[in-house]
């Protein structure tokens, strides 16, 4: 069962509904996630698109996130993650939008400071996601949009974004992008 790593809610444990629909961020990925973010974290809105267990926008939460909104298609999935953060406490920092992420994004209003999209590995990369936060302005001027996948994936260019990090850890990569027009 993951548990939260840092933060207010440090050693939590959070539930992971059962089935194929989720994946859960491995631990050691998620802390080394957490440590490159720390120096942006405290205070930022932070958006989880597919978040499954909802393990990293808590962790957010958990470590000083001022709004959290998790997005997860899976009606079920987005009750257990409601479910969570009441028992968290955190109803006040995190939302939970049941809905598929591109429905999703016409409804959320910004801007988000860090958005982490972990979609399913087998999925094509998802370039309307990032088209859409871009077109809806859904992200801040020095917003950071990190995109968890298979590290066999080669990732095309992405229009309207530049890579400024990547990170491997095994079978799974992060790609840290800032839009093209945030400074260097």
């Amino acid at each position: 069962m993951p548990r939260i790593s840092g933060g207010e809610l440090g050693s939590r444990r959070v539930r992971s509904p059962k089935g194929p629909n989720v994946r859960p961020t491995a631990g050691r990925v998620k802390e080394s996630l957490f440590s490159i973010l720390l120096p942006r974290i405290e205070g930022a809105a932070f958006l989880d698109l597919y978040s499954g267990t909802g393990a990293i926008g808590v962790e957010a939460a958990s470590r000083g996130a001022a709004r959290v909104v998790c997005v997860e298609a899976q009606r079920e999935t987005a009750h257990a993650i409601e479910a969570m953060v009441r028992d968290f406490g955190i109803a006040k920092v995190v939302s939970v939008v049941a809905s598929p992420v591109d429905r999703a994004l016409y409804r959320l209003e910004g801007p988000f400071d860090l958005v982490y999209a972990d979609p399913p590995y087998a999925d094509a990369v998802p370039l309307t996601l990032f088209r859409l936060l871009l077109e809806r302005r859904l992200l801040a001027d020095d917003a950071l949009v990190i995109y968890e996948h298979a590290a066999k994936r080669i990732l095309p260019e992405i229009p309207g974004y530049r890579t400024v990090r990547e990170e491997v850890y095994g079978d799974v990569a992060l790609a840290f992008f800032a839009t093209s027009s945030a400074p260097a």
